[in-house]
């Protein structure tokens, strides 16, 4: 297995030992100086580094953990990554074949839970299908619209002793990870684009996946194309790029979602049309002509009813439909954006950004530490009011520049995520931003932080309620706080314990001194800003609500 994943070009993975897998362990032990292991404190955490060491490098992360519950800690991961397209290789451990179907200590079926939730799950019986397996899996992984496999490993084929012979798989029968691209649906595309007068770009994570930004950017500079992007698309193209109107949904840009009910043209790239982005399906973009271009052929017409599918990896769709498109200029329609951003600033961002009194802003200590990055770091969050914040009001200057759990939704998330892009990209600053919710669900990870001095600037957004959910309470609940109200210990008193330094921040003038003590602590750092308690994130579409009908206040 250890010379395998070396022929992979594996070099770090996140793991924790246990009975199943202890060989695999034992044999890690003798290839210490060239596979780096991180010892987490839970699974859970081992399949979220992976998934950040993944998202921030563009490689395969890989966890190793134990049979039974030592790999049902890591579901929660492994669905994360399905929904989320990240390249995550989960290697468990099983008992003796033996013993299979016999309800033996610590074995659970793994194959049949990870098999809805997985690109890839296979049981690994016998030594000589090891590194087969180990190559179709990376394969798998990382090809076409990127994801997770889970290899079961049992016990017995951990000892046995065959002769290794390195393998590469390049090809699957049964697998077609890029479809063909069909020249019709392009010049179609083509033709939709260059007759329209209102058009659009929806710019989704599959151009971080596809490595494809800088086309983007040609596309949309020659057809002068405004475009919103997703949550996971964020990083796609540089926050200030003149074309680039803001993010979509829930708690996404005014301009960008009024107008996605305005345009006559929408070109969908590499994203999936959630229900987060379009709201009431009833009323999302009736009036306009549809491109999707996308590598997964699932995805067309699955939520949204598309006149246009451009198939195939978007790196070279991009590049083949620029060729196409006439160079053209839609500037009235790009200054129709700018009422839309006004009405926003002056109703939203400026409260949340440049308050004159009261406690922190969640918006405000999000820019904060953004300019003291230079808009150059990772951007890591957990979930929940915290992200959403983080997702609107950090700047992207670099590609692959937020991790977050988009489709899932996993509390707990973002700490062990930025453990791992510390690791995917170690020449980077990563900021992690949690609420005090978050943080606690995956708490213990400060132990794997303090044990590799894991360079992750933490910052705590402390407002003592489960945020996101207090705000639905407040707006559609009658202001029943049923159970989001939290008692909190003291973070800084945790943070000693771990060696970790830290700092608490109450008061507005001290936020840029502290932000400029993180960054220029080596090594970990955890912030605690003390926020508003009540505070909402806004514009906000309601749920199933149209997207061009966004409230400004609650």
């Amino acid at each position: 297995m250890m010379r395998s994943l070396e022929y992979q070009g594996v070099k770090t993975m996140f793991g924790y030992p246990g009975g199943s897998i202890m060989p695999t362990f034992d044999a890690l032990y003798g290839h210490r100086d060239k596979l780096n292991h991180i010892l987490v404190r839970h699974e859970q955490g081992a399949a979220h580094a992976a998934q950040g060491f993944a998202r921030s490098s563009g490689e395969v992360g890989v966890c190793l953990v134990t049979s039974g519950p030592g790999v049902t800690n890591t579901i929660t991961g492994i669905a994360d990554a399905m929904i989320d397209s990240t390249p995550i290789v989960v290697i468990a451990g099983q008992t003796p074949t033996s013993l299979l179907g016999t309800d033996a200590f610590q074995e659970v079926d793994l194959v049949g839970i990870t098999q809805p939730i997985s690109k890839w799950s296979y049981q690994i019986r016998s030594a000589k299908d090891v590194a087969w397996a180990v190559a179709r899996a990376f394969y798998i992984a990382k090809s076409g619209r990127p994801g997770p496999v889970v290899l079961d490993f049992t016990k017995n084929a951990q000892t046995e002793m065959v002769d290794y012979e390195p393998m590469r798989v390049d090809f699957i029968r049964s697998y077609d990870p890029i479809p063909d691209t069909d020249r019709v649906e392009l010049q179609h595309a083509a033709d939709l684009i260059n007759n329209a007068e209102r058009p659009l770009v929806l710019v989704g994570q599959g151009v971080e996946l596809g490595n494809a930004q800088e086309e983007l950017c040609s596309f949309l500079e020659k057809a002068d194309i405004p475009c919103g992007r997703t949550l996971l698309g964020l990083s796609a193209i540089p926050t200030d790029h003149p074309l680039n109107k803001g993010m979509l949904g829930m708690h996404g840009n005014l301009a960008p979602n009024v107008k996605t009910n305005e345009c006559d043209v929408l070109i969908a790239v590499g994203m999936r049309f959630d229900d987060r982005v379009t709201g009431n399906l009833e009323t999302y973009a009736r009036q306009a002509k549809i491109i999707h271009m996308d590598i997964d052929p699932s995805e067309i017409n699955k939520n949204v009813k598309v006149d246009v599918a451009v198939l195939g990896d978007c790196k070279e769709t991009l590049a083949e439909l620029t060729k196409l498109v006439r160079e053209a200029k839609h500037t009235d329609w790009i200054a129709s954006f700018d009422e839309h951003a006004q009405t926003e600033f002056e109703n939203v961002i400026m409260k949340e950004l440049f308050p004159k009194e009261g406690p922190l802003n969640m918006g405000e200590v999000v820019r904060a530490v953004s300019e003291a990055t230079n808009h150059e770091a990772i951007l890591v969050t957990d979930v929940g009011q915290n992200q959403m914040m983080a997702a609107r009001y950090f700047k992207y200057t670099q590609k692959r520049s937020i991790i977050t759990s988009g489709g899932l939704g996993t509390m707990g998330f973002g700490l062990p995520a930025a453990i791992g892009a510390t690791f995917g990209c170690p020449d980077r600053t990563v900021c992690v931003f949690m609420g005090d919710g978050g943080l606690q669900m995956n708490l213990q990870e400060l132990g794997t932080i303090m044990e590799q001095q894991a360079p992750v600037k933490m910052i705590l957004m402390n407002n003592n309620y489960l945020g996101n959910v207090r705000q639905w309470q407040a707006m559609f609940f009658g202001g029943r706080y049923s159970f989001t109200p939290m008692v909190n210990p003291d973070y800084m008193q945790i943070a000693k314990a771990y060696g970790i330094p830290s700092r608490r921040v109450i008061d507005r003038e001290d936020l840029a001194d502290s932000i400029q003590e993180m960054l220029a602590t080596d090594g970990p750092f955890l912030l605690e800003t003390c926020v508003v308690e009540e505070g909402n994130v806004l514009p906000m579409t309601p749920p199933g609500g149209t997207v061009n009908e966004m409230l400004l206040e609650c």
